[in-house]
């Protein structure tokens, strides 16, 4: 009975740790300390109330420790279509500390109708440490170990999760507002009133208008534009200290994908070797399938990681259109396996062409073709490639079409015309263009023709010290520049410390995330979303327009739309903050 008991309280203990550990993922946390140079007490002493609320603009990232250009009080009017999600973005701030702040939205309503509370959500916006680009300006690419050697500061960025921090003097505290219309709300203005209270302080408020206008945008997972942001499941096991792929681990991962889910994601980034990358993020992939060289030299394959990673994306989270499977040319060309005559991992080094290369990976695809069949998910399953070089990827293309030619290939990176035609999904650099008759023949074969961005662009990028609104510009550039869709290389990818510190050893800081811990959304992803909410409006917009013959009406959108392309921003001497604009105006205008 002692020991029974005993075992018990050692199991209630471990799961109160537990419980605890997991609390402090939603709690409050110390960001970083800015070392730049910010406004003195005598600036914030001439406040003429200890305390303000206005709003701002969802273009700027408002500094910390400066006294805002924001006009206190005053009402926000947002336009939005059925099923559509806007936001905006309120600042408070206070020249003494503020206790147990917290955020509360009244109903939004219009007579007897209202936006339900649980579309309704705000979020405090956090700092975060970020750097800048390289010395040169070339962009954001290279090793910057030392922290030290780049110009460093705090910008605004994570939307948190909890619901009451205290605020300290002399500082800025941005809070974002973000309302997902129903899709079948009826038209009209709702109105209510976002209200900022505390322990010690009187409780400020804002109003609220929402226009609904009678257009529906579709469901995400109905979004034209292809969207493929690479998941990286080893980053969230080693950042909750979860065992991999153990359950925890999925509910870990669980809203962290349905956000991607959210915003149209169609594709399941999934690993094939180890360290397909070479391990250029804090938590290198590895590989989701297991090799094993039997002692009569024979091969088999163990698939439960790779199919359990699958499933939970396609049934739990609802993201299942495409699998791509990286890579069969790795950086540094080893390949892995586990030899039972050894008892060890082994490593095969070699390169397209070689002989040892098609015998490790002609066995493999032959069985992976028919796991693929059995499980039904043959059609759907891309070996994908990124960034190699067009003789590499000729060795690998014979290789796969030698173990099953039916099989579906993909390559992130530069057009080859050579090889164009054997790639089912091609993903180009931002600045490079297809030539139109081969996209045109593309889309007759069904081929998927995208455009990626990474650490090489000053701009535009989704850095976290990027203008916002290039966010919104980099998902809407696919669509003007006639791509079929927009990859991203990392979407949480994160730090060391990713909540407080953006920056990383390889590249420009929040390049490799735009989603936080928690899950957190960012500005950065807010924005984003609103791009490819603005490339299924216009989707939406044109069909219409062309069906009505509303010819002088679809120039004046194509007119806005081309400036989402480097030669139509030039030429209109407009910022991105400015091409988002006027788009957005025209949007719920025609």
């Amino acid at each position: 009975m002692r020991k029974s008991l005993i075992l018990v309280l050692l199991f209630v203990s471990a799961a109160v740790a537990y419980a605890q550990k997991d609390m402090r993922q939603v709690q409050d946390y110390e960001e970083l300390t800015d070392t730049k140079p910010h406004d003195g007490p005598d600036v914030w002493g001439r406040m003429d109330a200890p305390a303000k609320l206005g709003w701002g603009s969802v273009g700027v990232r408002y500094p910390k420790q400066d006294v805002p250009d924001v006009r206190p009080g005053g009402v926000v009017r947002l336009t939005a279509w059925k099923g559509e999600r806007v936001h905006a973005q309120a600042v408070l701030w206070t020249n003494r500390d503020l206790e147990g702040v917290n955020v509360s939205v009244s109903a939004l309503k219009h007579g007897r109708n209202a936006i339900p509370a649980s579309d309704v959500s705000t979020h405090f916006v956090r700092y975060v440490m970020t750097d800048e680009l390289n010395r040169d300006g070339s962009g954001g690419c290279g090793h910057r170990e030392n922290k030290a050697e780049w110009d460093s500061l705090m910008v605004a960025d994570v939307l948190d999760i909890i619901d009451v921090r205290n605020v300290k003097a002399c500082t800025v505290q941005p809070i974002w507002l973000k309302v997902w219309v129903p899709q079948d709300m009826p038209v009209g203005k709702y109105k209510g009133e976002l209200t900022v209270s505390g322990e010690n302080f009187s409780p400020m408020s804002l109003k609220v208008e929402i226009d609904v206008i009678d257009r529906v945008l579709p469901a995400p997972g109905e979004w034209a534009l292809h969207l493929d942001m690479w998941q990286n499941p080893y980053a969230v096991a080693r950042y909750y200290h979860v065992p991999l792929w153990s359950r925890e681990h999925f509910d870990r991962m669980l809203p962290v994908m349905k956000m991607l889910a959210d915003v149209g994601q169609r594709a399941i980034t999934a690993s094939i070797i180890h360290k397909p990358w070479n391990g250029q993020t804090e938590d290198h992939y590895d590989s989701m399938i297991t090799r094993i060289k039997k002692i009569d030299g024979t091969w088999s394959y163990d698939y439960t990681v790779f199919d359990r990673w699958v499933e939970f994306m396609m049934d739990e989270v609802g993201i299942g259109e495409m699998i791509n499977c990286y890579t069969m040319i790795p950086w540094d060309l080893r390949f892995d396996y586990y030899d039972q005559a050894t008892n060890r991992v082994q490593f095969v080094m070699a390169k397209p062409g070689d002989e040892a290369y098609a015998e490790y990976w002609h066995a493999f695809l032959k069985d992976f073709s028919r796991h693929l069949r059995e499980k039904g998910w043959f059609g759907k399953t891309l070996i994908a490639m990124d960034e190699r070089p067009m003789e590499a990827m000729r060795g690998a293309i014979d290789v796969i079409r030698k173990a099953d030619p039916e099989f579906k290939i993909s390559l992130a990176g530069n057009y080859h015309p050579e090889i164009v035609s054997d790639l089912y999904y091609l993903s180009i650099p931002y600045g490079h263009t297809f030539p139109d008759d081969v996209i045109a023949g593309r889309r007759s074969n069904g081929q998927i023709s995208c455009v990626y961005t990474c650490c090489t662009e000053c701009f535009p990028n989704i850095f976290t010290f990027s203008d916002p609104s290039e966010a919104t510009w980099t998902a809407m550039h696919a669509l003007a520049a006639g791509y079929d869709g927009y990859l991203r290389w990392a979407v949480n990818s994160w730090t060391a410390d990713p909540l407080r510190d953006s920056r990383f050893r390889l590249f420009a800081a929040g390049d490799t995330y735009s989603i936080y811990p928690g899950p957190r959304s960012s500005i950065r992803f807010e924005r984003f979303m609103e791009g490819l909410q603005y490339c299924e409006k216009v989707r939406v917009l044109r069909n219409e327009l062309e069906m009505k013959g509303a010819e002088a009406k679809l120039k004046k959108l194509e007119d806005a739309v081309s400036l989402f392309t480097p030669k139509g921003m030039d030429e209109s001497g407009l910022s991105a903050d400015e091409c988002v604009t006027k788009l957005g105006r025209l949007l719920n205008t025609l």
